[in-house]
């Protein structure tokens, strides 16, 4: 190896993640929030990789869209209400604002609050198209990883949401106006935006390669995402020192990921002994492809006779939504 000619610059890499100096744009008066943006690419990629799943387990993939229509909304009026249960101070406290309670572009979104009201949400529109929420949740499950992985980089953007001070390389930089009070200027801190972001895929790929080598009944796929994932927002809640209440000394969340996590377990359990199957039934196909073929005549015009067909599909399907399923041979096999 040849040695460094004296006087030549050295190359010196990075130690660190520098924070971005702006989170907003402007397309003339209307602003273009980086939060928001995340948002919704993390929603459309959601909504894209259940849809896929979900045809994959022999529904109708477009219902997807339908879903999304109920759970997306209720799923971000969830999420505010919990952030604003779990850290009120800033909106309810003594010098807090209520009006900032309706400014989600800053941030502060609560994902539990998301998933109960979402879960709602998949619920009702499933219900008014006859299928069961089983194989829906056990199709979203990777897919919320990978939008919440895609979301935390809302986090970096507002710099906001870090773990304490670190001399780690790849430790975060905070400018001085969100650098938090008792720290001096360079000081860095985890980036637990990132810790989180790489968690969330490797558990979202974790969880696809199980679903493909083993067989699972309907709900264990769901069940294996609330472990996942809070196993891994446990330990990375602990490392941020933003501002929450506690109980017994640890943080609210750190609380309702052990709470979530245990349920995700005995929901594992439960719906295994439950035995139903996480794929759709014959007959629940066959109603899903009838629906499809409906609303593919509906498209090109043929109303009168689609939205009856589409109607006595639901109808059918529906009336089995209560009788108890018999895995398919495909399940049974593995695929």
């Amino acid at each position: 190896m040849s040695a460094v000619p004296a006087g030549s610059p050295l190359v010196v890499l990075p130690t660190a993640i520098p924070s971005p100096p702006r989170g907003v744009w402007y397309l003339g008066p209307v602003p273009l929030r980086a939060y928001g943006v995340l948002m919704v690419t993390a929603m459309i990629v959601a909504v894209w990789i259940t849809a896929r799943r979900y045809r994959a387990r022999g529904g109708d993939g477009e219902l997807m869209y339908d879903v999304a229509l109920w759970a997306i909304p209720l799923g971000i009026i969830g999420a505010r209400i919990y952030h604003l249960i779990t850290s009120p101070d800033a909106y309810f406290g003594p010098d807090g604002n209520p009006w900032q309670a309706l400014e989600i572009w800053k941030g502060g979104l609560g994902i539990w609050g998301a998933i109960a009201l979402g879960a709602v949400g998949g619920w009702i529109s499933m219900r008014r198209a006859g299928q069961r929420l089983g194989p829906l949740a056990d199709s979203i499950a990777p897919a919320l990883l990978v939008a919440q992985a895609i979301g935390r980089w809302g986090n970096w953007f507002n710099q906001e949401l870090f773990g304490g001070s670190t001399t780690v390389p790849w430790g975060l930089q905070i400018d001085a106006a969100h650098l938090p009070a008792g720290y001096v200027e360079g000081t860095l801190f985890h980036p637990t935006f990132l810790y989180e972001c790489l968690w969330n895929l490797a558990m979202a790929a974790l969880i696809v390669w199980a679903d493909r080598k083993l067989v699972f009944r309907s709900g264990q796929v769901f069940a294996l995402y609330m472990m996942a994932y809070t196993a891994g927002r446990g330990w990375i809640e602990m490392l941020r020192i933003d501002d929450a209440h506690r109980i017994l000394g640890l943080r609210v969340n750190v609380w309702t990921s052990l709470i979530v996590f245990f349920m995700g377990a005995i929901a594992f359990l439960v719906a295994g002994r439950i035995g139903h199957s996480s794929r759709l039934t014959p007959a629940e196909h066959e109603a899903a492809m009838e629906r499809a073929r409906a609303r593919q005549s509906r498209e090109k015009g043929n109303t009168a006779e689609t939205d009856s067909r589409a109607v006595a599909s639901d109808e059918a399907a529906r009336e089995r939504l209560d009788e108890p399923d018999r895995p398919s041979d495909a399940q049974d096999s593995g695929v």
